[in-house]
């Protein structure tokens, strides 16, 4: 009874994946997508397979149909591997939720009612939990919330200095997110290293499209990047990060910007798109070497505002014993890694070149052997702690 079903769930597709927790095995994964629209379609991977269907897709529950029609078409057959619960990926969860929660028709409604602090995120996930609930009537259904790990954040960490009365009134706070990647990450590198969670103070860099850094000292989150929104921080694919207020004003009196607009502005075409005309790290470092001035100038601002955190954080904590870089950035561009370390030395950061440029899966040390601080790369798995906390709370662990 370790197998769990875990469900990303979004306005118009979800993302699914079937995960042996005691093996730490994906047994199958796949997506749904473009739900609602005249042609959607579903892929389905299990070992080295991949099958993709293209059919009108209503609903989240004609997805879920069409997941378990892939199921038992392609396998793993779910009759021969049950899951013992379904865990949901679930955003934002507010200030009522700190640990995974069993789904009652009550915590649907919360989940439902906090879409006001996430209303791109929130919507997607009770859909994905109604549809799921309904397809697996006789299961546990938990939810994993990526607030959840940032909860212990001290009030001067979360707190912006705006007028207290209208804050509490519509609930602005920082909440931070990637939690699940956070946690398992800083998890992950305590095992390495061998030391208790507790001794650690941990700076973990989740650098992909979406991009975070968290301060963990002895297993808590004390800071991190995001905010009230996953805008705020580190300079993302398309996400401006840090600016400053009165910019939104500038571009809503000289340019007309609705609010709508200017939510599309700094979520969909700012970050490295809006700098270089393009997301991808990959495509950055590529037209950098090529001599492109301003994929250039983008890297040198992602780099400095990444430096900046880093600095920042290494003061909160009063020192740092591991930083970890993660997700596909963090994991996969020894470029970024160096530049973002390369003024810490006096911090006791020392990196090792021919380790840094190793290319290989597992985690590693990236750091020289002599350096105080230890730098890893660790592969995120976001899917196996939402498998793992689901057991937790399904009881059925």
């Amino acid at each position: 009874m370790t197998v769990v079903l875990v469900i990303n769930s979004g306005s118009s597709s979800f993302k699914y994946q079937l995960v042996d927790v005691e093996t730490q095995e994906s047994l199958a994964s796949g997506l749904v997508e473009r739900i609602g629209e005249d042609i959607g379609s579903v892929t389905h991977k299990t070992g080295d397979a991949s099958y993709t269907r293209e059919v009108p897709i209503a609903d989240h529950a004609a997805g879920f149909a069409l997941m378990l029609d892939s199921f038992a078409e392609h396998g793993p057959s779910l009759a021969e591997n049950p899951p013992a619960a379904v865990g949901h990926r679930v955003v934002q969860g507010g200030a009522r939720f700190f640990h995974p929660t069993l789904i009652t028709d009550l915590v649907e409604i919360n989940i439902d009612e906090l879409s006001v602090l996430a209303p791109l995120h929130n919507p997607g996930a009770v859909q994905g939990i109604r549809a799921a609930r309904a397809a697996f009537p006789q299961l546990a259904h938990v939810a994993v919330f990526d607030t959840a790990f940032h909860q212990t954040l001290p009030p001067a960490a979360y707190t912006y200095a705006i007028d207290r009365e209208l804050a509490r009134k519509h609930r602005i706070r920082r909440y931070g997110f990637h939690g699940t990647s956070h946690k398992f990450v800083s998890e992950e590198a305590a095992r390495f290293v061998g030391r208790p969670l507790r001794e650690l103070k941990q700076i973990v860099l989740h650098l992909g499209n979406g991009a975070s850094v968290a301060a963990i000292d002895g297993g808590l989150s004390v800071e991190t990047s995001m905010g009230l929104t996953p805008l705020e921080g580190l300079v993302m694919g398309t996400r401006s990060g840090d600016l400053d207020p009165s910019i939104l004003l500038v571009l809503a009196r000289r340019e007309e910007m609705s609010p709508g607009e200017l939510d599309s502005f700094l979520n969909k075409r700012s970050g490295m798109l809006g700098l270089a005309g393009v997301s991808d790290m990959r495509d950055i470092e590529d037209r950098r070497a090529a001599g492109d001035g301003a994929a250039s100038l983008a890297f040198d601002v992602y780099i400095h505002r990444l430096r900046a955190y880093l600095g920042a954080y290494i003061a909160q904590l009063g020192g740092v014993d591991v930083i970890s870089f993660t997700a596909g950035v963090g994991e996969n561009s020894p470029l970024v890694r160096a530049a973002a370390v390369e003024t810490l030395g006096f911090a006791g950061v020392h990196l090792d070149a021919a380790r840094n440029d190793e290319r290989r899966k597992g985690i590693r040390v990236i750091s020289t052997d002599d350096s105080p601080v230890t730098v890893l790369v660790v592969a995120t798995n976001e899917e196996l702690e939402i498998a793992r906390q689901t057991l937790s709370v399904a009881g059925v662990a």
